[in-house]
């Protein structure tokens, strides 16, 4: 689907209309009205996002969480790139460890 890039901003800024309208006369977090408009708004996100990297190659800086429970498993997954910098991180400082044992033996 290519879809034009001020188009899908269009519809992001009025789902965002509607979502506030919603939050506005929400009675909590379950109202059946804010729950649509939240769908809807991270669906017009996801079309927005989509039609700017196809027309551009230029992604958006936001990410879209899901609030679906029976994904309670995945959690950990939205971690795993802090993970993997931590593991990143820890092959550097073996890099200077090694440069001053280097710097130490040939002394």
């Amino acid at each position: 689907m290519n879809t034009d890039p001020r188009s899908a901003l269009a519809a992001l800024i009025a789902a965002f209309e509607r979502h506030y309208e919603a939050a506005a006369a929400s009675r909590g977090d379950d109202d059946p009205a804010l729950e649509s408009a939240t769908e809807r708004l991270a669906s017009a996100f996801d079309a927005y996002d989509d039609a700017l990297f196809d027309a551009y190659d230029v992604a958006t800086p936001l990410i879209v969480f899901d609030d679906d429970d029976d994904e309670d498993d995945d959690d950990d997954d939205d971690f795993d790139d802090f993970d993997d910098l931590d593991d990143f991180e820890d092959d550097d400082d073996d890099d200077y460890e090694d440069d001053d044992d280097e710097e130490h033996s040939a002394r």
